[in-house]
């Protein structure tokens, strides 16, 4: 398993829908979180897109240099900008982080939203400008000289000077629950891309993609993007998932939800459709929480529980094909720290250098020194 944590370049707290406890979105405080889920052991970072985010392409090269492993998963817009452009950013980062890049090809799902970016295309139409835009950007990374004439995309002669370290190039991620997303994501990329919904949902999703994919002579991995909130004890962990929306009352919902119901995103509209915004069904399987979703776009269930309960959800999942986990909690530096002191030791981790390794193999001591003189020592758990 690989296990990645996430990038709050849109603003982080304590509460959702609530200034209390919120934090001041800066650079520093970005860097911190990057730098403490880089020191944690964290396979990578997903670092978000769209009107309301600091830009991804920009924050990833500003916070790559803090970092010594981390890896940035960083979006992709097609209609957004051109592919050879992207192409040209892509490589440019991935030569400057020695490899750390990954890709996040981002459709996009709030008509209002692509409007103002200059995006006008329906939803099965966006697919075709992506399949069209990943064809020329992946030629060109690999090296080729490329001329293409598509229903959107026209170019002539359009090639890269500096190739990527990553050969042919760095790897493409891709999250669309529609048939036409998963067509896209089964003949271009290399990582599809889910939402944390019910295990058997994500089975069903998982096969279709597979079965697309095998239909075109490929195959890919399957990666997973969901909140968590874990505690020692599943009570705690209850408590934190509850006070996490203690401020979002029934007309911050209604009004959130009115937003999300403009979307044309299937899988926004399937994440809708778990709770209904209702706050009497948000355990929609054992263990997955909604509340987050109630307010939240994209992304919107938590797994919660105790690390042992939450470890167990997670390799279920696995069984299922999922191998990376896109994780986060509020507030993002203090949650990525629970993540991994909880969760590290309870999952068979593949991070390769960056990691986590056992404590004894650190300098130590962890904990305050007890009076001065002793250090503290595991406890077992109660």
């Amino acid at each position: 398993m690989q296990l990645l944590w996430f990038l709050p370049t849109h603003g982080d707290g304590r509460h959702l829908a609530s200034a209390t406890g919120g934090r001041a979105l800066t650079f520093d405080y970005l860097r911190q979180v990057a730098q403490a889920a880089d020191q944690l052991g964290y396979w990578g970072m997903l670092l978000p897109t769209g009107r309301s985010c600091e830009d991804s392409w920009v924050v990833g090269s500003a916070l790559a240099p803090a970092t010594r492993q981390l890896r940035f998963l960083i979006a992709l817009r097609p209609g957004i900008m051109s592919p050879v452009l992207g192409a040209r950013m892509a490589a440019a980062l991935d030569r400057a982080t020695d490899g750390r890049l990954l890709v996040n090809v981002v459709t996009g799902g709030d008509p209002v939203e692509l409007r103002g970016d200059g995006q006008w295309l329906a939803h099965d139409e966006r697919y075709v400008l992506t399949d069209e835009f990943l064809q020329v950007w992946r030629r060109v990374m690999s090296g080729e000289a490329v001329t293409f004439e598509g229903r959107h995309i026209r170019v002539e002669d359009a090639r890269i000077a500096f190739p990527p370290v990553q050969s042919p190039y760095p790897p493409l991620w891709f999250g669309g629950s529609s048939a036409a997303g998963i067509e896209v994501a089964a003949e271009q990329c290399d990582v599809y891309l889910t939402w944390g919904e019910p295990p058997a949902d994500v089975a069903e999703k998982i096969r279709a993609a597979r079965q697309a994919a095998e239909r075109r002579g490929r195959t890919f991995t399957f990666g997973l993007r969901l909140h968590v909130v874990v505690r020692e004890t599943r009570a705690a962990a209850w408590e934190a998932a509850n006070d996490l929306i203690r401020y979002v009352d029934d007309k911050v919902v209604a009004d959130a939800q009115k937003i999300f119901a403009r979307y044309d995103s299937v899988g926004q509209q399937r994440m809708a459709s778990l709770h209904g915004g209702n706050r009497s069904k948000l355990e929609i399987s054992p263990d997955l929480w909604a509340g987050v979703g109630l307010v939240r776009g994209g992304a919107g269930t938590a797994l919660v529980g105790d690390p042992d309960t939450v470890a167990a959800r997670l390799l279920e999942y696995r069984e299922l094909g999922i191998d990376s986990f896109i994780l986060s909690g509020y507030p993002h530096l203090e949650e990525a720290y629970r993540v991994a002191e909880l969760l590290f030791p309870r999952l068979p981790l593949s991070h390769g250098a960056n990691g986590p390794r056992p404590a004894r193999a650190l300098n130590g001591p962890f904990g305050e020194i007890i009076a001065n003189e002793r250090p503290p020592v595991l406890a077992a758990a109660s």
